[in-house]
Formats: structure tokens, C-alpha cells, sequence
């Protein structure tokens, strides 16, 4: 199996960590991996903020980049979300069908795909709270949904259940919005760095260490919120901790 790997425009400038260790975790994993090194943006963003067709040459280039691969993977829920289900900028041929149904976030390949049993290679003696986006939650149902009452479910907790010596605590409202939203934090930036203090501080008050996420769009924000509110609280995305990162 040939992988693709795609490390969003936001990873590549601001937490080049966290593509690292996506690499790094997957060739751990026996893997064969690509980075195609002309990547830019999946288009995301231009979506997001309703402005579709000017998308369309950023997603054109991502399947011209992504659909000779037997799978895409990336570290973010919310660009897979785009990838999977709101590329559609562009004709859709054969090829780009083949990346939309191919393209994975990074903890439901490793748990849904690879299905991966241990990192042995992993320690982390720190207290985690897990932040899941709104992207990774309520597109890609990475973990339930409170408002849906169902049987409680998380793979990025069953991922990082194997990892030794990490301990978990659960804030009070763990799976509501950080505010962060992409242009949401710019259009309406008084509730979303209100939403982005409520979150870090209840993850703080439970008792956190991290807030590790698989999102690091997500953790940007609330890592500026921390830093304005003064809550003494750290940042880290999942891959880093799973590819054996100890602080």
C-alpha cells in the first residue's frame, strides 16, 4: 500500500512538529510514505468561507499531486473534511472520486484501517485532557456525539490507551466547540476567543497538563486564548504523542 502523505498549509507554517511525527509514526508502522513536495493547500478555506470555485485550482492540484496513491493521509480532521466530502470545485472524473473516497485523517487510519494494537515505542508521563474538533467529531465520527445521546465511542482515546504512562481527565463540556471555526475566530472574534478561554479553562480546572488534539487548527486557537488568560496549560497534536514524543 502506497501512502500519500499531506501536511495542511496551517502544519507546514506554523506546527512543522506535527507533520514530522506523522511521518515518522507511519514509517514506525512498517509503511511506504510520499510526501509530494509540491503540495500547497487542499482549498479548505476558500470553501469554508463559501467562495467554492476559487478552490479550484488548489484542489486540482491536490488530485494531481494525491491520486496516483492507494491511500491520502493527513494530521487534520477538518482539511479530510473537506477533501472527503465538500471537494467539489472541480469536475468530478475518476481520479478525483478515487481521492475523495481514499483520503484519511490520521487516527481513523490508524484506527479503522491499520487497525494498530501497541506503540511500543511511546511514553508520555503527563496528565491529558483530548479536545476533539468539530470537524473530527461531528464529520468524520472520530468519537460520539453528546447531543445524540449515543453509546459513548473514541478512537483517538483508544489510541492513546496505549500509550504508557499517560493519565486522562474529561473537562466538564468535553466535546463542545473551542470556537475556533476558521474564519469564524476573524468575523466573529469577541465569541470566539470567549469560546477558546471557556474551553482551555475547563480543561485546566479538570486538571490537565496538554490538551492534545488531532487538530492543530484547533489547538492554535486555544494556545492564543491560554497564552491572553494566562492558564498555565500545554499544546500538543496526538501524532507527536503516539510517535513517542515525551514532552
Amino acid at each position: 500500500m502506497k501512502i500519500g502523505l499531506f501536511i495542511p498549509c496551517y502544519i507546514d507554517a506554523f506546527y512543522p512538529e506535527a507533520g514530522i511525527a506523522t511521518l515518522e509514526l507511519l514509517e514506525k508502522l512498517g509503511l511506504d510514505v510520499e510526501y509530494p513536495l509540491d503540495q500547497t493547500c487542499c482549498g479548505q478555506p476558500m470553501g469554508n468561507s463559501g467562495c467554492n470555485s476559487d478552490a479550484a485550482a488548489a484542489e486540482a492540484l491536490f488530485v494531481r499531486n494525491f491520486a496516483r496513491f492507494d491511500k491520502i493521509v493527513m494530521p487534520s480532521g477538518s482539511c479530510t473534511h473537506h477533501v472527503r466530502d465538500n471537494f467539489d470545485a472541480i469536475p468530478q472524473t475518476d481520479e478525483v472520486r478515487h481521492v475523495r473516497e481514499n483520503t484519511f485523517e490520521l487516527v481513523e487510519f490508524l484506527h479503522d484501517v491499520l487497525k494498530v494494537d501497541a506503540f511500543p515505542w511511546a511514553e508520555f508521563n503527563h496528565t491529558v485532557g483530548l479536545h476533539n474538533s468539530c470537524g473530527t467529531l461531528r464529520a468524520l465520527r472520530t468519537a460520539s456525539m453528546s447531543e445524540l445521546g449515543e453509546k459513548p465511542f473514541s478512537k483517538p482515546m483508544d489510541l492513546l490507551k496505549k500509550v504508557r504512562g499517560i493519565r486522562f481527565v474529561t473537562p466538564k463540556r468535553p466535546d463542545e466547540c473551542c470556537g475556533f471555526g476558521g474564519t469564524f475566530s476573524v468575523t466573529e472574534e469577541a465569541v470566539s476567543a470567549r469560546m477558546g478561554v471557556d474551553k482551555v479553562r475547563d480543561h485546566h480546572q479538570a486538571g490537565a497538563e496538554y490538551i492534545v488534539s488531532a487538530d492543530s487548527s484547533c489547538t492554535m486557537h486555544q494556545q492564543g486564548c491560554a497564552e491572553r488568560a494566562g492558564v498555565p496549560i500545554r499544546f500538543i497534536h496526538i501524532a507527536q504523542i503516539l510517535n513517542g514524543a515525551a514532552e
